[in-house]
């Protein structure tokens, strides 16, 4: 299949680079928007749930990778994935541990029916509406899962921030040394490592965002969160630009 019509990106340095970052931009802006901004869970899940909604309407239409409408669904994928943990925690009451309980078995599921329609977890052949669908469920499943399993980590077990992200961030490193040495298969690698960088995403965020007191290095949710979107935004429009002119000879010998 050419890569051309997959819809979703080539997995890449820079991929894991926007996507770690992207989680944490998703922690943090979160708790920017609800607790910063005093709008509340509530509001906040309303309001970011409905431009999740129309972003993804606007994914959908494209029917092919564009990085800014990519990228652009992967955050507030990010920040809804999160906001829902956030409202089963501390509004439900729900634990941390049955929340990613909760969270694994629907992943679990979304994989199992999307490999029993599809045959195939594989990201390098999202070429259908239908085999899209099921990736941007599993990947709101990874992140409200990442949330409630960096924070039963962080805060639950109180192993802190910085120690949580060096235990998240060495699993990932243990997963890529299997895929590479031991040959573990492919997709069960990158979906494993995708899983674990939103708890490394989230790890981070709350290391820099938090109050020294707390455990945190205090440079807030408006100031971590600046400085991420900023670094997200320049990497997706390299991107973009690559993109424009990989697709340019194509274009010309029409």
């Amino acid at each position: 299949m050419n890569k051309l019509l997959n819809r979703v990106p080539e997995v890449t340095l820079f991929f894991w680079l926007i996507k770690i970052m992207a989680t944490t931009v998703g922690e943090t802006a979160a708790d920017f928007l609800s607790a910063t901004l005093n709008l509340g869970l509530g509001i906040t899940s309303y309001i970011m749930g409905g431009l999740l909604v129309v972003a993804l309407l606007i994914q959908f239409k494209l029917k092919r990778y564009i990085p800014s409408s990519y990228w652009l669904v992967v955050v507030l994928v990010s920040i809804v994935g999160t906001l829902i943990t956030d409202r089963l925690v501390d509004e439900a009451g729900v634990s941390l541990v049955t929340t990613s309980i909760i969270f694994g078995a629907a992943l679990i599921v979304t994989f199992s029916l999307w490999y029993a329609s599809e045959k195939t977890l594989s990201i390098h052949s999202i070429f259908t509406a239908k085999r899209e669908l099921f990736y941007w469920a599993a990947i709101l499943f990874t992140f409200a899962l990442g949330t409630a399993a960096g924070d039963l980590f962080a805060e639950g077990m109180h192993l802190g921030y910085a120690p949580s992200a060096f235990i998240f961030g060495g699993a990932i490193a243990a997963i890529t040394f299997a895929h590479y040495v031991f040959k573990l298969n492919a997709v069960l690698a990158f979906w494993l490592a995708y899983i674990l960088t939103r708890p490394l995403g989230a790890s981070m965020g709350d290391l820099l965002s938090q109050p020294v007191i707390n455990g945190g290095i205090g440079l807030g949710t408006v100031g971590t969160s600046a400085i991420f979107m900023v670094v997200i935004m320049s990497l997706v429009s390299y991107i973009s630009l690559q993109r424009k002119r990989q697709l340019l000879p194509a274009s010309t010998t029409k």
